[in-house]
């Protein structure tokens, strides 16, 4: 009698079953970014809150927060997948801005007729390795190694007189405020363990959800409008328990932080300021 067996990932007959029945592992990748400024290194920093002065929201925070987003619209929370639109096009808008900003640096050090002036860059510059467990964490690091090379440009065109004082510092505060009003945009999410089925159902649980953060948008809730980097829905059968990290924060700090971050150092090498 032939064998009926099924074969392994729906594999034609005529492949070997030991063939058939491996598979290779995960994906494994590296990547990493150079900081050649202090103005960008502390935007991977981020600062804690004091008595004298509020908390800025770093690269390591804003990949940490982004995690638990991401985590919660796989499951099919609306108010998530909302957030991440807004990500979404925070980080888009805003790396636009800080490009023309080095775009507009260019132009002037190109301005001078006989002379070619290169963008400085740092002797020391500081490796921070990346790992994170979704895009916004990579996305974040893009919008700051853009910031870095715009403040190259700006401080540059200080140190060789083509732009004053005050100018490099507005131009510089103007690029670094669209990094952190990026780093904002997903702060104070709250995971509400609510899915479009039971805003749809009226469920006192979804009811409660809206009462706290109000109503997303119809085509968000309807799941015809979402961030064009975004997690795959999960399967309801799936959801009987929500994947650690949502409610807890009890290692939210290391989970996506910058390898060199997890390791309390980046090593001895500093990021110098460039240009002067």
């Amino acid at each position: 009698m032939a064998d009926t067996k099924p074969m392994p990932n729906e594999a034609d007959p005529i492949v070997d079953w030991r063939t058939a029945s491996s598979s290779p592992g995960g994906l494994r990748g590296s990547a990493a970014m150079e900081i050649q400024t202090r103005q960008a290194q502390r935007l991977v920093h981020g600062r804690g809150a004091t008595d004298k002065k509020a908390p800025i929201i770093g690269l390591v925070r804003f990949a940490t927060t982004m995690r638990r987003i991401w985590r919660a619209a796989a499951l099919d929370d609306p108010w998530a997948d909302w957030k991440l639109l807004q990500t979404y096009e925070s980080l888009t808008e805003n790396r636009e801005g800080i490009n023309a900003l080095r775009e507009q640096t260019e132009r002037l050090l190109a301005s001078m007729p006989g002379i070619e002036i290169d963008v400085a860059q740092s002797q020391s510059p500081c490796t921070v390795p990346l790992e994170f467990s979704n895009p916004y964490g990579f996305m974040g690091a893009y919008l700051i190694a853009d910031f870095d090379r715009t403040a190259r440009a700006i401080l540059t065109a200080r140190h060789v007189g083509l732009m004053g004082r005050d100018e490099s510092e507005r131009m510089l505060y103007q690029g670094g405020r669209l990094v952190r009003s990026a780093f904002n945009a997903p702060q104070g999410f709250q995971y509400q363990g609510v899915t479009r089925d039971d805003v749809a159902a009226g469920t006192a649980k979804a009811r409660q959800a809206i009462e706290n953060l109000g109503l997303p948008p119809k085509e968000v809730l309807e799941g015809t409008l979402r961030a064009p980097v975004a997690p795959d829905i999960r399967d309801p059968k799936a959801r009987s328990e929500p994947p650690p990290g949502l409610y807890d924060d009890e290692d939210d700090d290391e989970a996506d932080a910058p390898a060199g971050e997890r390791a309390e150092s980046y090593g001895s090498a500093v990021a110098q300021e460039t240009g002067t």
